[in-house]
């Protein structure tokens, strides 16, 4: 069985690439905070605050990963 993803909608909140107001949900996947616009299918997506910590200023890494 899988399992349900809780969305929600952003008041006021235009999409980037078609410009609709109000179309935006706001969900997490993999813990990954991500947004997508229903009319569109836009998506954006924003990695954990404790992996965009991890990165260094001079290379191009999306994120390290830390086995604990």
């Amino acid at each position: 069985m899988t399992a349900r993803k809780r969305k929600r909608f952003i008041a006021g909140a235009t999409c980037p690439k078609c410009g609709s107001m109000d179309k935006i949900m706001l969900y997490f996947e993999n813990n990954v905070e991500k947004l997508e616009c229903v009319q569109c299918g836009y998506t954006q997506s924003q990695a954990d605050q404790k992996v965009s910590a991890e990165t260094r200023q001079d290379e191009n890494v999306i994120g390290v990963f830390k086995p604990e």
